[in-house]
């Protein structure tokens, strides 16, 4: 039996697994630069997350949807490793393993499955494990080729944490930019955080790759990182010693990992290329609000999953055309 939708059909090369897979081969660089980093204990983060997505989406769909199998088209592989992505590489296991069942069996399944989630089942269980365990979650490993010099300063919070606790406790800019890590070393990865925001390059090889590949499009990352360099450039030109400058901003924390393979899932993000620009503008806009105000010092995935929420809501404002509809030239020359 075939199921035959409306015109217009299209015919591609395209597919879930060869998508899915796509993101994990612009995942490579990041992966390989947390091992350096991290050791064997990102590794053991990074399977375990993977191995724990794949099983908790088998079991799922044996047993309780009963649908046919999808683990090996790799959107569970993806979710596992962006988990990964997102927790500290000292994570205990067993927190792992919970993480992993909230963005598979919570953020996804219950759902329906791939395709059917409202929100970025990583991001959901990365603010899960942040609320539930906060102590656990913002207690970051120093990278094994860390200067002493700065891993003495950043040994607890990251640099965007130590900027928040140095402005809260009374000091300025100027004070607290010599502790931090230079714009270089912060592009390379010699700096505390997650196993996926302590190197803003090899995110962006990924990113080169995933917009060469057109598995994504400019339109939201590209909306993320202008409306955050730009809300940035104005408070630090209004108070220097206050706010942090734009690079600063853009290559510290999780901002280049949610631009780039967070924000641009396909299921959670709009169809439309004025939504899309639309999403990364509010996305980048609460991420400068949430770490200039907020309580926490970063706030990408928090940003993501508010907009992934209204979603619907761009989608209705942001139709495409029907296929086959005249222009309102078109017509009017008629």
């Amino acid at each position: 039996m075939l199921t035959v939708s409306g015109s217009p059909h299209i015919h591609g090369d395209e597919s879930t697994k060869k998508i899915m897979y796509g993101v994990v081969y612009a995942m490579i660089p990041a992966i390989l630069v947390s091992l350096y980093f991290f050791g064997l204990d990102a590794l053991r983060v990074l399977l375990l997350s993977v191995a724990a997505s794949l099983f908790f989406e088998w079991i799922i769909q044996k047993y309780l949807i009963k649908g046919s199998m999808t683990i090996t088209d790799g959107s569970a592989m993806v979710t596992g490793i962006l988990l990964a992505f997102n927790v500290p590489s000292n994570l205990p296991s067993w927190m792992v393993v919970v993480g992993a069942l909230v963005a598979i069996g919570m953020a996804k399944m219950s759902f329906g499955g791939l395709g059917k989630n409202v929100f970025n089942p990583a991001l959901v269980a990365r603010v899960f494990l942040l609320v539930s365990f906060p102590v656990q979650m913002t207690t970051w490993p120093i990278p094994k080729v860390l200067p002493s010099s700065i891993a003495d300063t950043i040994s607890g919070p990251t640099p965007l944490g130590f900027v928040k606790e140095g402005l809260r406790a009374g000091e300025t800019m100027s004070q607290l930019t010599p502790h931090l890590p230079t714009y270089m070393q912060e592009l390379l990865g010699q700096m505390g955080g997650s196993m996926g925001e302590i190197s803003a390059l090899a995110i962006i090889l990924g990113g080169i790759y995933l917009l060469w590949k057109k598995i994504i499009s400019w339109e939201i990352p590209v909306s993320i990182l202008v409306t955050v360099a730009a809300f940035s450039a104005i408070l630090w030109g209004i108070n220097p010693e206050q706010y942090a400058d734009p690079l600063f901003q853009l290559l510290s924390g999780g901002l280049m990992l949610g631009a780039f393979f967070m924000a641009t899932d396909m299921v959670t993000s709009p169809m439309t290329r004025g939504g899309q620009l639309l999403f990364g503008f509010g996305i980048g806009l609460i991420t400068i609000l949430i770490r200039v105000w907020g309580a926490y010092p970063e706030g990408v995935s928090f940003a993501i999953l508010l907009m992934n929420a209204v979603v619907p809501l761009i989608n209705r404002g942001f139709k495409p055309r029907r296929f086959g509809k005249k222009t309102g030239m078109a017509t009017a020359g008629k």
